[in-house]
């Protein structure tokens, strides 16, 4: 029914309370449909003017070795392409000079096509400013991909060396894990882990060191990377009687399987290891549902010369 004024029926929609469930569902997915469309053209819209960028840099490039044009080219075009088209902004001199060293610095358009074009014009000016190699700003680009990361984030991944850091932990996990799986967890754990947001204070305590940690968890979490779940701090496990404390524990959403972080503010002995492989054990027992696969250890040992080396574990399939 509607509502009568003056002998008109104005149609009312009905409440939510007389809503089917089938029709709230529908609707939501009609919402979530729409949303991811909004990004796609956002998205869309990003990658063909960053092949445009391209393709005018691949163009001055092409045209400077041809024409014998120097660098005063550029402002004439700046001037020009703001006169035909003045309801667009990128065309400042700054700007088009950045297109032609971005033709210059990436001259695969496939790679530009299928890498860099999918992450912000922004964010490809910062690559080319702080890296100068074309090996390392995909690699990077890739890493926003993937992870989502905001130009701000990127920054600080690249002055932490992220990309010489990722894959170089010290561990068994192509002896202990299939060759996919090693692969794939060694790309997620790294060596050293570095953990300046504590300060240049470093605790010496392991249990300060937890602390800490914990109350920066999501600086932590963004040094540890992509995936990892914080489940809980000193974490109590009882089997047999004994009682067991984790300092650190972790799931990871892409491996599938908890991760014991141990802490030591002191050089390595090989005894941590036979007690992170122990906890490693009680998490499977206890924890570690049938889907999970098998518990892996990360052991953070303050080092002589480094903020923290780091020393990873996998069990062995069986």
């Amino acid at each position: 029914m509607g509502k009568n004024k003056d002998g008109v029926i104005f149609p009312v929609a009905p409440n939510l309370s007389e809503m089917s469930d089938a029709y709230l569902k529908f609707i939501e997915e009609v919402k979530s449909e729409i949303q991811k469309q909004r990004i796609s053209v956002v998205l869309n819209a990003n990658s063909s003017m960053t092949c445009l960028y391209w393709n005018i840099g691949r163009g001055i490039l092409k045209k400077q070795e041809e024409e014998g044009w120097g660098t005063k080219i550029i402002d004439r075009m700046a001037k020009d392409l703001k006169d035909a088209f003045p309801e667009m902004s990128g065309f400042s001199p700054r700007n088009i000079k950045y297109m032609r060293k971005f033709a210059d610095s990436c001259p695969d358009f496939e790679i530009v096509q299928r890498v860099v074009a999918q992450i912000p014009w922004r964010t490809n000016i910062s690559l080319m400013d702080k890296l100068k190699d074309e090996e390392s700003r995909i690699w990077y680009a890739y890493k926003v991909i993937e992870n989502g990361w905001s130009k701000t984030i990127l920054d600080l991944q690249i002055e932490s060396r992220l990309m010489e850091r990722s894959g170089r932990s010290v561990n068994n996990f192509s002896e202990a894990l299939p060759p996919a799986d090693s692969d794939m967890v060694n790309q997620v754990f790294k060596d050293p882990y570095l953990f300046d947001f504590l300060g240049t204070d470093m605790p010496r305590r392991e249990i300060e060191i937890e602390r800490q940690l914990t109350e920066h968890i999501q600086s932590f979490l963004l040094e540890l990377g992509q995936g990892f779940a914080f489940v809980g701090r000193q974490v109590h496990l009882e089997v047999g009687g004994d009682d067991f404390y984790l300092d650190l524990l972790f799931y990871h959403l892409k491996l599938r399987c908890f991760v014991v972080i141990e802490l030591k503010a002191c050089d390595f002995e090989p005894g941590f290891i036979s007690q992170l492989n122990m906890y490693q054990n009680v998490v499977d027992d206890i924890l570690r549902h049938p889907d999970n696969k098998p518990t892996i250890g990360l052991l953070l040992v303050k080092g002589k010369n480094e903020t923290v080396v780091e020393y990873s574990l996998a069990k062995e399939l069986e």
